[in-house]
């Protein structure tokens, strides 16, 4: 039972965009289309699900044992960047139009802060390799919903009469806004 609060927690009242405020450039940035934002949460969760089994066993395995836990911030980024690397050249060869469409954020999942974070929650929480796994995958889901919800939702103001003044990116952070407090534990309970 613990392991399926852990994962829809991570997915909903524990979200890495709207209750921790990880990873707002891609959220904000790749979510005016929905097949644009689709692609970002995908490659994102490949990116976190893999750099979560690997810098797991990196810190555990490795700089536990030869007490250089300090390096985890600079290593778990080097896992990062290595896999943005490969899932950049995977969706570079399989969709190229997805790959065209992401752009500079695509690359800059490196930079992703929601990457980093649930990298660095799985440390810092303790979790077995079981709940690091639950956790990193839940919240890698729950950036793609809340990514694609977005999109979606942002696609459909783009055809409807908003005042001048609230098109584009006020409607967008007001929007975001409204997400979180449906995402909260507070208004679930």
């Amino acid at each position: 039972m613990n392991l399926i609060s852990l994962f829809v927690a991570s997915i909903l009242t524990e979200n890495i965009v709207l209750m921790k405020f990880l990873g707002i450039c891609p959220f904000v940035g790749t979510s005016s289309k929905e097949k644009s934002a689709f692609g970002m949460g995908i490659a994102v969760t490949l990116v976190i699900t893999l750099s979560a089994i690997m810098t797991y066993l990196l810190y555990y395995y490795i700089l536990v044992p030869t007490n250089t836990t300090y390096l985890k911030t600079l290593s778990f980024v080097l896992v990062v960047a290595c896999m943005v690397q490969l899932i950049e050249m995977l969706i570079h060869k399989w969709n190229p139009k997805l790959y065209q469409s992401l752009g500079i954020y695509l690359p800059l999942i490196t930079t992703n802060c929601a990457v980093l974070g649930v990298l660095l929650l799985n440390i810092t929480n303790h979790y077995s390799f079981l709940e690091m796994l639950i956790f990193s995958i839940g919240s890698s889901l729950g950036f793609t919903i809340v990514i694609y919800i977005f999109a979606t939702i942002r696609e459909i103001l783009e055809k409807r009469n908003v005042p001048n003044c609230f098109k584009g990116y006020p409607i967008a952070l007001i929007t975001a806004s409204i997400m979180a407090l449906l995402f909260s534990r507070y208004f679930i309970i």
